[in-house]
């Protein structure tokens, strides 16, 4: 029974096999090799992959706690390689870190954008339903009949 339940964690837990795939053959295919992969192999770099993110959370997690805060930031991450001597990938994450910012402000500005122009419209067509917008006023009504 305990065996079937640290499979289902596992499982639960488990990293896309297509997504390891493709980050492992992409490596391979930067170095030049045309190389298949086990799927034993395969396995492998998963349980790996999680097993370090288990442990880079864990290690975030704790400088967070002792910033007294509940939100692990990237900041924490990148401290965190550094506290469990992977700082080698710092250069390449804050440069991926920094592209993502990027691309995430861009979205956002043009979000809001399109977000102030339903506005207009929105208030351009409760103007039009309503009567059409400005109203015209005669100088020489001076009861209000429109008539001057």
């Amino acid at each position: 029974m305990e065996s079937e339940n640290q499979k289902v964690i596992s499982e639960a837990e488990e990293l896309p096999r297509t997504i390891v795939r493709r980050v492992v053959k992409e490596k391979l295919s930067h170095d030049g090799d045309d190389m298949s992969v086990h799927k034993d192999a395969l396995l492998a770099f998963s349980e790996s992959a999680r097993i370090f993110i288990h442990y880079l959370s864990a290690t975030a997690n704790d400088i967070c706690k002792e910033s007294k805060r509940q939100t692990i930031n990237a900041d924490d991450v990148l401290t965190a390689l550094q506290e469990i001597e992977f700082s080698h990938f710092l250069g390449p994450l804050k440069a991926s870190l920094h592209e993502f910012r990027q691309k995430n402000a861009g979205k956002k500005a043009g979000a809001a954008k399109e977000k102030e122009e339903k506005k207009k419209r929105k208030l351009e067509e409760l103007s039009h339903d309503s009567g059409g917008g400005e109203r015209v006023e005669n100088e020489d009504d001076k009861d209000g009949t429109g008539h001057a």
